[in-house]
């Protein structure tokens, strides 16, 4: 069966990894996490001291980064490895939030990575989530959605994930350190934080992870049948 691609775009803690792993699960579609990869992308540059304003420093370390996922069989998660080495776990701590947005408007940075992940999704079938996919990274994807919620309920959400993995933050400097990420990825040159036209928010702030996964499925179903129904599928398979 011809499949598609799935543009999951919007604001930090919205749930849009987590709803996107589970519909690509559902989906058995592949799943490609691009916040992991600019995440990666700022623990090389703080590990090896990368100047975030020297062109040249930053086009030799991007040619010295190889980002993959792994499948971990125990965990039943695709994991992130940095040249090799697992860094999921050391991705997802404050101190990389506090640089990721940073690092995601150098223009080198954000041209690699897109043309990284236009290659990973070049065969479709992929979900993918971030904060360009359906205007930069894949505008011609099938299915385009814009996720958005409250900020204090994101922080409050943002909180609880960094307490499972052990680390206490006051809800107050999440909230500071979403905030200043929204405007920094909103306002930056390439490849702002934007909705696609064609996309469809959705508003998370009082779902459920079950409700999101089950709101973009069926968006996906249905526009898969209306595809069939146009013949967008004919010569595809």
């Amino acid at each position: 069966m011809p499949k598609i691609i799935i543009a999951i775009d919007g604001y930090s803690s919205c749930g849009k990894s987590t709803t996107a792993k589970a519909v690509a699960a559902r989906m058995k579609y592949g799943y490609i996490d691009t916040g992991a990869m600019y995440r990666a992308v700022s623990l090389y540059f703080i590990q090896n001291h990368v100047s975030f304003s020297n062109s040249k420093e930053i086009a030799a370390a991007l040619n010295d980064i190889h980002i993959t996922f792994n499948f971990n069989p125990k965990t039943g998660r695709n994991e992130t490895c940095l040249n090799g080495l697992n860094v999921e776990e050391e991705i997802r701590k404050m101190y990389i939030s506090n640089y990721v947005s940073e690092v995601s408007t150098l223009v080198e940075v954000r041209r690699a990575m897109v043309a990284q992940q236009q290659k990973m999704g070049r065969r479709r079938g992929v979900v993918m989530d971030g904060r360009d996919i359906g205007t930069k990274v894949f505008p011609d994807a099938e299915v385009k959605v814009f996720m958005s919620a409250d900020t204090g309920i994101r922080a409050a959400r943002r909180q609880r994930e960094l307490l499972e993995k052990g680390e206490m933050v006051p809800v107050e400097d999440i909230k500071a350190n979403l905030e200043k990420r929204d405007l920094i990825d909103s306002t930056r040159a390439e490849s702002p934080l934007s909705q696609a036209a064609d996309a469809v928010p959705l508003d998370t702030t009082h779902m459920t992870i079950e409700e999101q996964v089950e709101w973009v499925v069926e968006l996906a179903d249905r526009r898969i049948a209306e595809l069939y129904r146009e013949g967008y599928f004919e010569g595809k398979r």
